[in-house]
């Protein structure tokens, strides 16, 4: 398995992957994992304005006697509160703070990590007053953990909306509506199993690794694409399903663009143990001299 990291800069075509991964995969393969690095903001988002600065928070809570996260006017939340603290702090309406939280907890539900960011068109040269103020002014249920200056592409809710969505992928779906014609298609058997999808998130990147027993021209793309316009809070989770039912690509292409290749790598095909021992009488297998480059290893002869 290849480091990811270390080769951002050479990215593996998506058609050599897809079709290392779909072709023949009933006799080959038993599965096959790619992984794919995309940034949380796609080109043509709407960019953070230059006089605009992003915060992130860390917050925990006991949410016994709050009507959940979700702010509501006279109505003690967890977002309430926190706006009313960051209001008096700032001097900024609500509207100008943009507060979003990464989940909306029910009433009555803790937190220990819970995320969120809010704007301010000034910057802080230190934080540790501002953190004081605001845990000074919230209710001793609610405590600030950790302050600290976000990216611009930074949004505390779109990995979590990507996770939710990436769910509806798991499992054996006709995947026809992600897949785009190829010339030398041949008999094409649109219905793959999915074993696992999962949306890490990595700062100001989304990794995102799909594992199953083969995939279709394009598909990866494809779902990515979605997953990153839901992850915009453009669409929502549940367009997973509807579009999967639809089978139909004429339906993705409405509401998004295939993700471009750069960042794609086949991570590994596995197979059966039982196929993957040599014949009797066979040489050792030889894994070459093992080789570090930058932080990366390589086998090389």
């Amino acid at each position: 398995m290849l480091g990811l990291a270390p080769l951002r800069s050479a990215p593996l075509p998506i058609r050599a992957s897809a079709t290392a991964c779909g072709r023949n995969t009933s006799q080959l393969a038993n599965g096959c994992q790619l992984s794919l690095l995309a940034p949380e903001a796609a080109e043509g988002d709407t960019a953070l304005p230059e006089n605009m600065h992003k915060w992130r928070m860390v917050i925990a809570y006991d949410g016994t006697k709050f009507k959940g996260w979700q702010y509501q006017p006279s109505i003690p939340t967890i977002q309430y509160f926190l706006e009313d603290a960051l209001i008096c702090i700032t001097k900024l309406d609500r509207k100008k703070l943009c507060l979003v939280g990464a989940g909306r907890t029910d009433t009555g539900v803790h937190a220990w990590g819970q995320v969120a960011h809010f704007t301010t068109p000034f910057s802080y040269s230190c934080l540790s007053s501002i953190h004081s103020a605001m845990n000074g002014l919230l209710p001793p249920e609610i405590r600030v953990r950790e302050i600290s200056a976000a990216r611009p592409e930074f949004h505390a809710r779109s990995s979590t909306k990507s996770k939710e969505a990436a769910n509806y992928f798991v499992g054996i779906h006709d995947f026809t509506s992600f897949a785009n014609a190829a010339h030398n298609d041949g008999e094409r058997r649109p219905t793959k199993k999915i074993t696992r999808f999962d949306v890490t998130e990595m700062g100001a990147v989304l990794q995102l690794e799909v594992e199953g027993t083969g995939f279709l021209y394009r598909q990866v793309r494809n779902m990515v694409a979605l997953l990153l316009q839901v992850g915009k809070e453009a669409l929502p989770p549940d367009i997973v399903p509807a579009i999967i039912a639809a089978r139909d690509r004429k339906e993705l292409a409405k509401v998004a663009l295939s993700a471009p290749p750069h960042g794609l790598y086949l991570m590994s095909v596995n197979y059966d143990e039982e196929i993957l021992k040599p014949p009797e009488g066979s040489p050792p297998i030889s894994f070459g001299r093992t080789h570090h480059l930058s932080k990366c290893k390589l086998t090389l002869y």
